[in-house]
């Protein structure tokens, strides 16, 4: 493989998958019939909804009884107010309600639409699924299999979709990450005029994510891929880590 040359090889046939599945022996499974193999110092990709789908993370609308406040927001919104209770009691802060969207901070820190709550490719009608109450975890959980069974050291990143404050257009993010450091510090380095960088620190993980949402589109059914060659380094991983401190964050 040429140097810098980055791989994305989807992994097909992952089937539908529902909870208690075992997710890790589905996509080892998937790949041996698709004759893919794991080499060492690949980054295995998961999206997030069949992580959250084989753990449980999934919520029949049915058994949800709205508070009157979610009964107030979801005829001012136009939303199931089912579903705008999920949404609630999956956050820790409302950042702002609009547009029929409710911007949402969630338990781990992360701000996003809806605090994760996606009926899309969920179970069936009237259900929901969450974000993985680990996602560190998670990855971590899926990397210990792929490594004993094949005999690799591998990254895993669970992915999902978010959007961007500021830009059009939604892109894959890093939820969780284990076996990879999530961020690559460029800090003392020199650029190519030999000015030393002071604050570049690259979400590395959110990259090979990118990356891997380009085989991975919503309407494709592959659940899994495999980013190979990407310029990433052992380590404990922690997806945790992208959560910007709240005294250094000057939007909130």
């Amino acid at each position: 493989m040429p140097q810098n040359m980055i791989t994305a090889i989807p992994i097909p046939g992952i089937p539908h998958v529902r909870p208690g599945d075992d997710l890790p022996r589905l996509i080892l499974a998937a790949a041996s019939e698709a004759r893919i193999e794991f080499r060492s110092n690949d980054v295995l990709v998961v999206c997030q909804k069949v992580v959250s789908k084989a753990e449980g993370a999934v919520v029949a609308l049915r058994d949800v009884a709205p508070s009157p406040f979610a009964e107030r927001i979801g005829r001012k919104m136009g939303k199931d107010p089912r579903v705008v209770e999920v949404i609630l009691r999956e956050s820790t802060r409302i950042v702002r309600m609009d547009g029929g969207l409710i911007i949402c901070e969630t338990g781990p820190g992360w701000v996003c639409a809806n605090a994760g709550v996606d009926s899309s490719n969920s179970l069936g009608p009237d259900t929901v699924v969450l974000l993985p109450r680990d996602a560190d975890a998670s990855a971590e959980a899926i990397r210990k299999v792929v490594e004993r069974e094949r005999d690799v050291s591998v990254g895993v990143i669970i992915t999902d979709t978010f959007g961007r404050p500021w830009r059009e257009g939604l892109t894959e993010v890093a939820l969780g990450v284990a076996g990879i450091e999530p961020l690559l510090d460029l800090r003392g380095r020199r650029d190519l005029n030999g000015h030393e960088l002071l604050h570049t620190t690259m979400a590395i993980a959110d990259d090979v994510a990118c990356a891997a949402g380009l085989v991975m589109l919503k309407d494709s059914g592959i659940a899994a891929a495999i980013i190979r060659g990407a310029p990433v380094t052992a380590g404990p991983g922690g997806g945790w880590r992208f959560v910007r401190p709240r005294e250094s964050d000057l939007f909130r």
